[in-house]
């Protein structure tokens, strides 16, 4: 048996060709640890296509299959529901800050002063104190009037 050892130049260049040609297939995709509502109805299909016409999915199976994937698809809908009422929430009682007093927390300091603008932020209303935008999650407490 020849045994053929690789330099470390080699090594690398091997490396960079293997992870081109893995970018070319994926397409650019980074793999997931989880499997969303497309993976499950791609793999459904699959099971689908592949399965023996002699020996066909029990109904039970596929309807238990169906349920999952509709349970699924509601839980998603439902979870993009929630994110958006927290938005809305969230930029409501920004607003309602506005002209009072606020203590803010950014890195470890502490930032008082009184909310003169609320913008809308990518995450979260952005509040403006002290002539600076702060993130709302960075607020701590909110005074009743302006002292």
């Amino acid at each position: 048996m020849i045994k053929m050892v690789l330099s470390a130049q080699e090594q690398a260049e091997v490396a960079r060709i293997v992870q081109e040609h893995n970018q070319t297939v994926n397409n650019g995709r980074m793999p997931q640890q989880q499997l969303g509502k497309d993976d499950f109805l791609k793999l459904l299909i699959t099971q689908l296509s592949y399965q023996d016409p002699m020996a066909p999915m029990e109904d039970k199976e596929f309807i238990a299959q169906l349920a999952q994937f509709s349970t699924l698809d509601q839980m998603t809908s439902m979870a993009a529901d929630f994110s958006k009422l927290k938005s809305m929430l969230s930029a409501s009682e920004a607003s309602s800050a506005l002209g009072r007093k606020v203590d803010i927390i950014d890195n470890d300091t502490l930032v008082q002063g009184a909310v003169k603008a609320v913008a809308r932020g990518d995450a979260a209303p952005l509040v403006m104190v002290n002539g600076q935008y702060y993130n709302w999650e960075q607020v701590t407490k909110i005074y009743e009037d302006n002292e």
